[in-house]
């Protein structure tokens, strides 16, 4: 019975390569939440909602995330929180992240949210290299 309810939690993700970084789409993060619990990953959340500008993106992300007080709230400083430091951590499981409502406005622009998808398509390649999975799902506002 524990089987079939594990593979029922599973599921959502069976279709979704181990190393990506894609539109939430029809997933739920209630679901992708319990598929993480399922498989012991990590589930990491951000809802950017109210984020206007780079800065109170990065700001959002590190409070919801709960990086070091010391992050440097700058896109390379947004990598190596998601890397390095969890790597010196021991072995890792896998990762779900989840990027709610990215802004689409002047002063967060296309550039901008190409630049902060690319930080997390570089940290599943990072990840993907030690053969630890990371799956980041995310949408915009």
């Amino acid at each position: 019975m524990m089987t079939n309810v594990k593979a029922e939690l599973d599921q959502p993700l069976r279709t979704v390569r181990t190393n990506i970084v894609q539109s939430i789409r029809a997933f739920r993060v209630a679901d992708l939440q319990e598929a993480a619990q399922s498989m012991g990953h990590h589930f990491l959340y951000a809802n950017l909602a109210n984020a206007q500008s780079k800065q109170d993106v990065l700001d959002l992300i590190a409070q919801q995330f709960t990086f070091p007080t010391h992050f440097g709230k700058n896109f390379d400083a947004l990598y190596d929180c998601m890397t390095d430091p969890l790597h010196k951590s021991g072995p890792q499981p896998g990762f779900i992240v989840v990027l709610e409502q990215i802004p689409a406005n002047a002063k967060f622009d296309k550039e901008a949210r190409e630049q902060l998808l690319d930080i997390f398509r570089d940290a599943a390649d990072y990840w993907g290299d030690r053969k630890i999975p990371f799956r980041c799902f995310y949408s915009f506002l």
